[in-house]
Formats: C-alpha cells, sequence, structure tokens
C-alpha cells in the first residue's frame, strides 16, 4: 500500500466518522429541544391542575353537605313523628 491510498482511506475514514458526529450532535441536539418543549407543556400542565384542584373543592365538600342534609331529613321525620304521636295522645285526651 503505498502513501497516497494510505492518506485516501484515511480521509473516507475521517469524513465518515465526521458525518457520524455531526448526526449524533443534530440528534442530541433534537433531544435537547424536545425535552425542553416537554418541560414547557409540564409546567403549564401542572398550573393547570393546580387551577383544576382549586376549582372542584367544593365538590368534595357537597358529600359532606349530602350527609348533613340526610342527618337533618331523619331528625326532621323524627319530629313529625313524635310530633304526631303528641298530637294524638292529646287529641285523645281532649276526647275523654
Amino acid at each position: 500500500m503505498d502513501e497516497t491510498s494510505l492518506f485516501t482511506e484515511w480521509y473516507i475514514g475521517l469524513g465518515i466518522v465526521t458525518v457520524i458526529i455531526i448526526a449524533a450532535a443534530v440528534l442530541l441536539i433534537l433531544v435537547w429541544t424536545a425535552a425542553r418543549r416537554i418541560l414547557r407543556l409540564a409546567t403549564t400542565a401542572l398550573g393547570l391542575v393546580v387551577q383544576i384542584k382549586n376549582n372542584t373543592k367544593s365538590v368534595w365538600g357537597l358529600q359532606t353537605t349530602n350527609k348533613v342534609a340526610g342527618d337533618i331529613l331523619e331528625g326532621a321525620n323524627a319530629i313529625e313523628t313524635h310530633a304526631g304521636m303528641v298530637a294524638e295522645a292529646l287529641h285523645e285526651t281532649e276526647n275523654k
């Protein structure tokens, strides 16, 4: 192998390595750009999640409200039943 063909092969190898390095650099830049975009979108989404959480706190409070309303209804029914019994007893006492 003479010196000219050795340099030719060396330059071809150097060119191939250069193309590989440039391709790897482009891929790294694309990954970095995608990561920045994901971070930006995640930050925006986090803000929306916090806003949704604050807006739906009242919905979770409805469960407590419904339970209390049910308890009040049970109490009102008990009062109605007992008041009816008292009214009956008074009516029977008046008729005697």
